[in-house]
């Protein structure tokens, strides 16, 4: 006991500022790792190859294994080229995210285009989603807000068209040509239709107790995922509307819901009845709170 209290000496006396430095460096990368690789199937791998690895060498220490450990040890420096390959996607998610941190995420300061434009066309996205979702019929919208959409709206129909509810309405009317795939809206104007998203890898809907999450909310949370859009999911089953934003989904929207969240992730100004970004966003999670509060003690 004795010795282990002088070793414990030994090293306050040899610590130094920079030593508290390092270990907040090295513990606040791992916490950014781990963040980063949450609620994706990379974290149950990550799990996997530690616990491989930490018996691995305990089995190669605790027993005198020659041939053993010298494989052990020629593979093991083999996983520093392997973990690139493996966690090929978090690693470009987690770099775009980096890249979009010091973006402003607000539509019309980056855009020319007028509060008017933009209060028509949120409120086009708005109405169409509604009688949509009276209607259960299906529907994906992709609003686009810094990063650029081109490459997956080139997967799509042309349109370049206003955006209106009727509109809308007619794309994703069911059997029709169109009401397969994404709209994505740029700026006030339907882009393209038809598009093709990236589906999420992540395990978000996995654990969701709801069976009625299909292929339309793994590509509204795959387009979420690879930029800073905005996408809109009326679920042809229930007819209900999620907004999926930064890889998590808002679920079970009503009408008010909606506009409160559509409206604090674009207007970056106040609008009429004065209500400004901060408390659309304070409303929003008050109704959130008590919404969910509801269907809990239903």
């Amino acid at each position: 006991m004795t010795q282990i209290l002088d070793e414990i000496f030994f090293l306050i006396q040899r610590f130094r500022w920079t030593d508290l430095l390092d270990i907040i460096l090295v513990t606040a990368i791992f916490y950014v790792v781990l963040m980063l690789l949450r609620d994706t199937e990379a974290l149950v791998l990550l799990r996997g190859v530690f616990v491989i690895i930490v018996l691995l060498v305990l089995f190669a220490s605790l027993f005198d294994l020659p041939a053993f450990s010298w494989l052990i040890s020629s593979v093991l420096p083999a996983l520093v080229f392997a973990i690139p390959v493996i966690f090929a996607p978090e690693i470009r998610r987690a770099l775009e995210r980096v890249g979009r941190a010091g973006n402003v995420s607000f539509l019309a300061r980056a855009r020319n285009i007028s509060e008017r434009q933009l209060e028509e066309t949120l409120d086009g996205v708005i109405q169409a989603s509604g009688r949509l979702s009276e209607r259960h019929h299906g529907a994906l919208i992709v609003m686009q807000r810094m990063q650029g959409l081109a490459e997956y709206a080139e997967t799509g129909v042309p349109m370049d068209a206003e955006v209106t509810p009727e509109l809308l309405l007619q794309i994703f009317y069911p059997n029709t040509p169109l009401h397969d795939g994404a709209v994505i809206i740029i700026n006030n104007k339907v882009k393209a239709a038809s598009c093709v998203m990236p589906l999420s890898a992540s395990g978000v809907l996995n654990r969701s107790p709801e069976r009625t999450m299909g292929l339309r909310h793994r590509a509204a949370l795959g387009i979420s995922e690879v930029s800073d859009a905005i996408a809109i999911v009326v679920s042809e089953e229930t007819g209900s509307i999620s907004i999926a934003h930064n890889g998590k989904m808002i679920r079970r929207l009503n009408m008010e819901r909606l506009e409160n969240t559509l409206y604090a992730f674009f207007q970056p100004t106040e609008l009429a009845g004065g209500k400004g970004i901060f408390s659309r966003l304070l409303s929003l999670l008050n109704i959130n709170e008590s919404q969910d509060s509801k269907e809990e003690s239903k």
